[in-house]
């Protein structure tokens, strides 16, 4: 995508901007919503400098701080899931990497989940080598997370414990092994509309699969807790313009569609998001599993009309 049409769609007005990603919606993803959820599996304890991050050591949130959940949890965990309506159960784990044993015990959950609660499983575990990540696939898994949270230019403003480069390489591992890769970020940190375009120029040029844009939350005791949150109508722009960059890929909308998109998270869709993360966050409470259920099916039936 050049520069002359990202510029055309920067003087599109917010309607007009919207249906433009809505016909890139239908074209190249269909109607069909894609719903997952997540287990804090291991939560606190961080030595990362992330400013957003409850789960940092550096920040004083009173965030629960706990080791590796025992298989069992995490099995159950996805049985939950499941029974809610998600079609992907991600194990989600806090700290830079998992050491070799913790790692052990994920693959040999991978495994189990899939066998018995039979749900497509992700993880985001951090930084892995390839071994890791093929260790990973041979136990089943299918998708693996690792967000590149902001553009090339705006990391280190949220970040200086591991670059961006780092990031990227570890994304580019987990493709080699032929995994698929969810990758996005978070918008309303204080970075630019700019910012969030060359994030999403950036995921296309990796050839992400899926794609969550999370609304910074604010959280007391981090860097960012007095950060102005994005208004509901700027962080449906975002949404529109990651829809019509990255076209064919799942753009899923996560935390902070609560606290900022309130009323108007059924016009996320219409902006493009074809994903949703149900259930809850790693530190955040979600809405109502009931609640979500009957967005997605009026938001559906209204694509199929």
């Amino acid at each position: 995508m050049d520069k002359d049409h990202i510029n055309s769609l920067l003087e599109l007005s917010l309607p007009e901007l919207i249906l433009a990603a809505d016909k890139i919606r239908r074209e190249s993803v269909g109607s069909k919503i894609e719903l997952c959820s997540i287990i804090n599996a291991k939560s606190g304890l961080c030595n990362q400098d992330c400013k957003f991050c409850a789960q940092s050591s550096r920040h004083s949130t009173g965030v629960e701080r706990y080791p590796l959940k025992k298989k069992e949890e995490m099995l159950e965990a996805a049985k939950r899931a499941q029974g809610t309506g998600a079609q992907r159960f991600g194990i989600v784990t806090s700290g830079a990497t998992v050491r070799r044993e913790e790692l052990g015990v994920i693959c040999d959950t991978v495994a189990e989940i899939i066998t018995k609660v039979g749900i497509r499983v992700c993880a985001s575990l951090g930084s892995l080598d390839e071994e890791a990540f093929r260790l990973l696939k041979q136990a089943g898994l299918s998708r693996y997370h690792h967000n590149i949270e902001t553009s090339p230019g705006y990391f280190s403003n949220i970040t200086i414990t591991h670059t961006f480069q780092d990031r990227i390489d570890t994304i580019i591992s987990a493709k080699k092994t032929g995994l698929q890769v969810c990758s996005g970020g978070i918008i309303g940190m204080g970075e630019t509309l700019n910012d969030r375009i060359e994030m999403a120029l950036y995921l296309k040029e990796l050839n992400v699969d899926s794609v969550p844009v999370n609304i910074l939350v604010p959280i007391k005791g981090t860097p960012l807790e007095k950060q102005e949150q994005l208004s509901p109508m700027e962080a449906i722009r975002s949404i529109a313009l990651f829809r019509i960059i990255l076209k064919d890929k799942i753009v899923r909308i996560a935390a902070g569609r609560e606290s900022v998109l309130k009323d108007f998270q059924a016009l996320a869709f219409m902006a493009g998001a074809n994903g949703m993360l149900i259930g809850g966050y790693l530190t955040i409470r979600g809405r109502e599993i009931d609640e979500d259920k009957r967005l997605v099916k009026e938001v559906e039936d209204l694509w199929r009309r």
